[in-house]
């Protein structure tokens, strides 16, 4: 038997077969490619087609989660940064006020808390649920409205403040609490 009808070993195939792990699977894949379109033994160009399958189920599998993710709206996903954008508000709300115990008032505006926290701070003042790529995010709605009162919200998917899919957070606004946030008359209630 000559090189040339010579068969490719069972190695090989597990390379390939190693291409349909999703992300690492892409090297596997490259090498299963170069190794069938560079063996001269029977079976290499169905290697190459094996090692390239393996990468197309990779780029399909992350793109389409990207698109579930961050470009397509209504969903779960649109859940799930609501929820997100809840909990990221209420703790946010803990913030403004530690600010106020700190400094005697309220921040201005979130640009200003965000500059006051510390270096690698796990608050966070932009919304979740804005996820437009390629643009500045999105700071929730903030609106000092007067020494000892503020409004907070998330905007929702209409991108407009004081309309019924804003996000409000997680807190009861009482007229006889200690704290600033309110919720405004035409917002909907806090939960």
């Amino acid at each position: 038997m000559n090189e040339a009808e010579e068969r490719l070993g069972t190695f090989p195939y597990i390379i390939g077969g190693a291409s349909f792990i999703p992300g690492i699977g892409i090297l596997f894949g490259i090498v299963a490619i170069i190794w069938g379109l560079v063996t001269n033994k029977l079976g290499g160009k169905k290697l190459a087609v094996i090692g390239a399958s393996g990468i197309a189920l990779s780029v399909i599998l992350y793109s389409s989660l990207f698109y579930f993710g961050f470009v397509q709206r209504g969903g779960v996903y649109d859940d799930l940064r609501t929820q997100l954008s809840k909990n990221t508000i209420t703790s946010l709300v803990q913030s403004i006020e530690f600010y106020k115990v700190q400094n005697g008032k309220y921040p201005d505006s979130l640009e200003i808390l965000q500059k006051s926290l510390p270096e690698n701070s796990m608050v966070f003042v932009y919304d979740p649920t804005d996820v437009q790529m390629g643009r500045q995010p999105r700071y929730f709605h903030y609106e000092l409205i007067d020494d000892g009162h503020y409004y907070l919200l998330g905007v929702g998917a209409d991108a407009k403040p004081y309309t019924s899919d804003d996000i409000l957070p997680n807190i009861e606004a009482k007229s006889d609490s200690n704290i600033g946030f309110k919720v405004n008359g035409g917002s909907k209630k806090a939960l």
